[in-house]
């Protein structure tokens, strides 16, 4: 079964069964032991001299186990691929965990908080109802292309070892990828190297948003938006859910106390957001998700047939 078929079908297993608690609360998840695999070269490697060079070499090293872990494994079978592909990605996750920002604010401004900051990083201690449904709406544009879109993409092109070295990295520039002065030398290969593995998935993202939610011919706005983001890779994602629901997001926020004035993405568009703008992103985002499965089984159909 090629990688096409393979992909498509842990697509709809991830979808179906998410990340089940009865499995993970016994067993680590795999983003977890990559987690700790991160640690452990951030307190053996992140100190001294030849900092960066000491993160290239962490990175590599991530880079070869995840790689070689993943080949083992896929040479278990394609019902394992399935298992383990649909494990190593966020679908039914990301939007449950979104949902419950949309179902807290229906209770409470506070309920919307707790749950925006289960998600986000940035401070909404002080978020009114707009800010917190526009970090929701953000955190699931951003999260459906780095959880989803691209880990599907590196499975496509290059099968369970293409996926895992992406997740790797991904969780590496997650922990060690922010330029605080701790990291700013140790972590720059981890966020370099994920800004190069996200820039396709994020414009195929943006794309996939745009084609089911019809504001392809806004592709030049998003495109000019997208530019004006702080990272190269979520601006089109985040651009394109804007455009498609007609809202403005990103904007000025705080960060460790710290108000950041940044730009707003289609300023023009309804500042004002409710818990029905987040339900109205979910619905593109799954939406896009189908799209998604639907071209993998094209491709799948096509490279069965020739």
């Amino acid at each position: 079964m090629n990688n096409a078929f393979l992909l498509a079908l842990a697509l709809l297993l991830d979808a179906q069964f998410g990340e089940p608690r009865w499995l993970w609360g016994r067993l680590p998840h795999p983003a977890v032991l990559m987690g700790r695999a991160v640690a452990a070269l951030d307190k053996a490697l992140n100190n001294g001299a030849a900092q960066r060079l000491k993160g290239m070499l962490a990175v590599l090293v991530l880079i070869i186990t995840a790689g070689a872990l993943g080949w083992i494994v896929q040479q278990l079978g394609w019902v394992v691929s399935i298992l383990v592909t649909a494990i190593l990605l966020a679908q039914r996750s990301l939007v449950d965990h979104v949902a419950a920002v949309a179902a807290g604010l229906r209770q409470s401004d506070d309920a919307g908080r707790r749950a925006v900051a289960l998600i986000v990083s940035r401070d909404v201690s002080a978020s009114d109802p707009s800010a917190t449904s526009r970090s929701a709406i953000e955190s699931l544009s951003e999260n459906f292309s780095d959880g989803v879109i691209a880990p599907a993409f590196w499975f496509l092109i290059a099968g369970l070892p293409g996926i895992a070295i992406y997740k790797a990295v991904n969780t590496a520039d997650s922990m060690i990828g922010y330029l605080t002065p701790k990291h700013a030398q140790f972590g720059w290969a981890a966020a370099r190297l994920d800004d190069v593995l996200n820039w396709i998935p994020a414009r195929l993202t943006a794309l996939l948003i745009a084609c089911v939610g019809h504001s392809t011919q806004r592709r030049k706005e998003i495109q000019l938006d997208a530019s004006l983001h702080r990272s190269p890779n979520a601006g089109w994602p985040e651009a394109a859910m804007a455009y498609t629901l007609d809202i403005a997001l990103a904007g000025p926020r705080s960060y460790h106390g710290e108000l950041r004035d940044l730009a707003w993405v289609n300023d023009a568009g309804r500042h004002l957001l409710a818990p029905h703008d987040i339900d109205a992103a979910i619905a593109i985002v799954w939406k896009a998700w189908g799209l998604a499965v639907a071209v993998c089984v094209g491709i799948g159909g096509l490279v069965w047939v020739f």
